[in-house]
């Protein structure tokens, strides 16, 4: 009988999966964190299964490949903490917040914030992201007819909102949206 690497690997896992969750959980802050070590540091066992070694050495070997995959995920969270400050650093310098918005602007964020999600999304690909139908279609996955539809009764709905608002945009604005 030859090496079955199923079998070797669903004996490794049974002997092994519990004491190296535990190795993992007590490192990790959040479970989720150690779920995803301990999926990769089976999945590196099941990719290296002919060099593990036999007996309670595979448990050993585990340990270290758990060690190996929990110093990744601690660089990875470094790495996006170090992203998500410079993102944010960024957004703050952004002219787009640098000073306060006239009260008509105002009051025209919080009429659109009231619109609901679907319409809100729909006018801020056509007018933020200036994508035209078909883009639009692709994006949502829908049709280009299903976008013009619905884009005609976004702009109706917000038109509504706005008047209801007492914001009278001159026609030029109005065309935008």
């Amino acid at each position: 009988m030859g090496f079955d690497p199923h079998g070797r690997f669903v004996q490794i896992y049974e002997h092994a999966y519990r004491p190296i969750l535990g190795y993992v959980l007590r490192r990790c802050q959040d479970p989720d964190d150690a779920a995803d070590v301990v999926a990769e540091t089976f999945a590196v066992a099941w990719r290296r299964i002919d060099e593990i070694p036999p007996g309670d050495e595979a448990r050993l070997w585990l340990y270290g490949v758990a060690r190996k995959a929990l110093a990744n995920h601690r660089r990875g969270e470094r790495r996006h903490e170090r992203r998500t400050t410079a993102l944010r650093e960024q957004i703050a310098a952004s002219p787009a917040l640098a000073g306060p918005l006239p009260a008509e602007y105002t009051q025209l964020g919080q009429v659109f914030r009231g619109l609901n999600d679907d319409d809100r999304e729909l006018l801020s690909l056509v007018v933020w992201e200036k994508l035209d139908t078909e883009q639009v279609a692709r994006t949502l996955g829908i049709t280009r007819n299903a976008v013009r539809v619905r884009l005609h009764r976004a702009r109706k709905r917000f038109a509504r909102a706005l008047a209801d608002a007492g914001i009278d945009l001159p026609l030029f604005e109005r065309s935008a949206l």
